[in-house]
């Protein structure tokens, strides 16, 4: 395994993923679920964010404690990172949020850029890209180029699954950004879906 690739196996992870997974999860189960793993893999994410010594007064005395140093921003690949936003800002409110539209060519597979929007201090952020599914690496692979083009510096890939090309791809051409998921499957079918998967999470999000 890659020491840049992290699947964290934590039980209420997995037992989360087996929510998400799950055909017979209802939409608003399912959003609560995908928030609720994005929020636990979230803290995973962050732990390398830069962080300073201070003291904090206590009702009985002052104690030792540590701060963050960097701010955060979450960029959410629009429409399915929707979905991971709410358990992210629950744990860290004071970060700024970023979109990226991207849809998919049916026929290629590829991705089309339709809307991006990113905090101005990108460049001095600790930058969480947001995208649940990791299939062929194609809209992930668009969201790096635009974050780097942007001259954000650091970046880790927060996604529920991946397929075992899409991590390939992405570590091949990004080794620097750290992945991290709940689960890796081994494939993809013809429409570039996970296999076993969890479905479109667009649509699960959206009952569309």
């Amino acid at each position: 395994m890659s020491s840049k690739l992290f699947v964290c196996d934590h039980p209420l992870i997995q037992e989360k993923l087996a929510t998400l997974r799950d055909r017979a999860t209802a939409p608003e189960e399912f959003r609560r679920a995908m928030a609720e793993v994005s929020s636990l893999l979230g803290a995973e994410a962050l732990r390398g964010l830069p962080t300073k010594r201070t003291s904090v007064r206590t009702p009985l005395g002052h104690s030792p404690a540590m701060v963050t140093t960097q701010p955060v921003v979450f960029v959410a690949v629009l429409r399915a990172g929707l979905g991971m936003l709410p358990g992210l800002q629950h744990l860290l409110p004071s970060a700024h949020v970023g979109h990226i539209g991207l849809y998919r060519n049916e026929e290629t597979l590829n991705p089309v850029r339709y809307y991006v929007r990113l905090p101005r201090n990108i460049r001095d952020c600790f930058v969480v890209l947001c995208d649940p599914m990791l299939a062929t690496g194609g809209s992930v692979l668009e969201s790096l180029h635009i974050l780097k083009t942007d001259r954000a510096k650091k970046i880790v890939l927060l996604s529920v699954i991946a397929a075992k090309a899409g991590v390939a791809r992405v570590q091949r051409e990004h080794p620097d950004v750290p992945i991290y998921l709940a689960g890796v499957d081994a494939g993809l079918n013809r429409e570039g879906f996970i296999v076993p998967g969890l479905g479109d999470a667009g649509d699960r999000l959206f009952a569309t």
